[in-house]
C-alpha cells in the first residue's frame, strides 16, 4: 500500500482557503484534505459556503456535518473523494452507492468514541477507513494514544484497505501510527502553524522511511 502525506484545510471563507492553499504551495501537494464542518456535528464550521479548488489539487472531502448526502451531491465535481462519519444522521449505504454513481471513492470516519467493531459491515465496500486520533473539530488537538490498538484491529481485519489517521500528527506520532498499520496521513495544525513549512513537511517525509 502507498504511504502518503495529506495536507489538510479548514476555511471559513474563500479567501482564507485560498491563503491556506497558497501556504502549502513550497511543499507542492498534489493531493489536499479538505475539513467540512456545519457547526452542528462539530462546534466550528468550516467549507459550508461555495468554495472554489484550483484544478491542479486532487481534493478529498473529510464531511464532518450531519447530512454528508446533500453535501455530496452539491460539491461532487471538485471533489474527487468522501469520507462520511459513521456517527452521521445518513445511511452510510445510500452515501457509499452515490459516491460510486458519481464513480468518486469513499471512505468511512470512526470518531475516538466509536467502537471500530462497528465498521466491519463497511469494509469490503470502501476504499478507505479514516481514524480520528483526536477529538474532531479544530486544529491542534491532543493526540489519542489510545487509538494505536484501533488501526491496528482494522488493519489485521482488512490487511489491503487504506487506513488513514488525522489527527494530532506530527513525526512522532506518524511514525507510532505507521508502525501498527496506518499508511494515509492528513496533516493540519503542523504544517498549517510552521514557521517553515517545506521543513516541517521534510520532517514528515523522513518518519515514512
Amino acid at each position: 500500500m502507498r504511504e502518503i502525506l495529506i495536507p489538510s484545510i479548514i476555511a471559513r471563507s474563500q479567501k482564507e482557503l485560498e491563503e491556506r492553499i497558497h501556504k502549502l504551495s513550497p511543499i507542492k501537494p498534489t493531493y489536499m484534505h479538505l475539513d467540512v464542518m456545519d457547526g452542528t456535528f462539530v462546534k466550528r464550521t468550516s467549507l459550508g459556503f461555495p468554495f472554489i479548488v484550483p484544478k491542479s489539487y486532487a481534493c478529498e472531502a473529510h464531511l464532518m456535518v450531519r447530512n454528508p448526502k446533500g453535501w455530496l451531491v452539491k460539491n461532487h465535481t471538485q471533489i474527487d473523494s468522501f469520507i462520511v462519519h459513521y456517527e452521521s444522521e445518513t445511511h452510510l449505504h445510500e452515501c457509499i452507492k452515490l459516491a460510486k454513481h458519481y464513480k468518486k471513492k469513499i471512505g468511512v470516519a470512526l470518531n475516538p468514541e466509536t467502537d471500530d467493531e462497528d465498521s466491519t459491515q463497511y469494509l469490503k465496500l470502501i476504499d478507505k477507513v479514516l481514524i480520528m486520533t483526536v477529538h474532531p473539530g479544530k486544529y491542534g488537538s491532543p493526540f489519542l494514544p489510545e487509538m494505536l490498538e484501533k488501526i491496528q484491529h482494522i488493519r489485521k481485519l482488512a490487511p489491503k484497505l487504506d487506513i488513514e489517521v488525522d489527527g494530532g500528527v506530527t513525526p512522532e506520532t506518524l511514525k507510532l501510527c505507521k508502525r501498527v498499520g496506518a499508511n494515509q496521513f492528513v496533516v493540519g495544525s503542523y504544517l498549517q502553524n510552521a514557521s517553515d513549512i517545506k521543513v516541517a513537511w521534510n520532517k514528515l517525509k523522513n518518519s515514512l522511511v
